[in-house]
């Protein structure tokens, strides 16, 4: 099971006019631990941001399933509920899933869901959808080294 956190990062940006702006993005990355996401997020960003960066913040989010789509630029949340039905009371049941899928459009996120959905036996209905601020996700891979301590890559920055 994925453990996923959401991961703030503020850095100088400079703009198309070439002027500089300090901005916060979040990015969301798997980890086992807050240290781990906090290690793994510094190593991922480094080549991107030149200059000094900071991660102000780190959370937990709780997403049951992630659905990529190489095509889509943007992440979308999508709130499901699974519908099953009590045996003894004969009354439906919902069980409330967040999850996310890439996509470029709010219609084709449903659609990238409703096909990463296929094989699921259980009925579900669709409460939700979101555009969210994500700039990037960072699944763990095997062939991902492994992360550096946050001190030693604080160390590394600051030379």
């Amino acid at each position: 099971m994925h453990n996923w956190f959401e991961c703030k990062v503020t850095y100088e940006k400079v703009l198309e006019n070439g002027m500089q702006k300090k901005v916060t993005e979040p990015y969301l990355v798997d980890a086992l631990s807050f240290t781990e996401a906090e290690a793994r997020i510094i190593e991922e960003i480094r080549p991107f941001i030149s200059g000094e960066f900071t991660v102000t913040g780190i959370k937990r989010a709780r997403l049951s399933e992630l659905f990529f789509n190489e095509n889509g630029d943007r992440f979308y949340r999508i709130k499901v509920y699974f519908v099953t039905l009590d045996e003894k009371s004969g009354a439906e049941k919902k069980t409330a899933a967040q999850m996310l899928a890439q996509a470029s459009t709010l219609k084709e996120a449903i659609a990238v869901l409703e096909d990463g959905m296929k094989g699921t036996m259980a009925d579900y209905i669709i409460a939700s959808v979101a555009e969210t601020m994500l700039i990037d996700v960072y699944p763990y891979s095997a062939e991902t080294k492994a992360p550096k301590s946050p001190e030693e890559l604080i160390a590394e920055q600051r030379q």
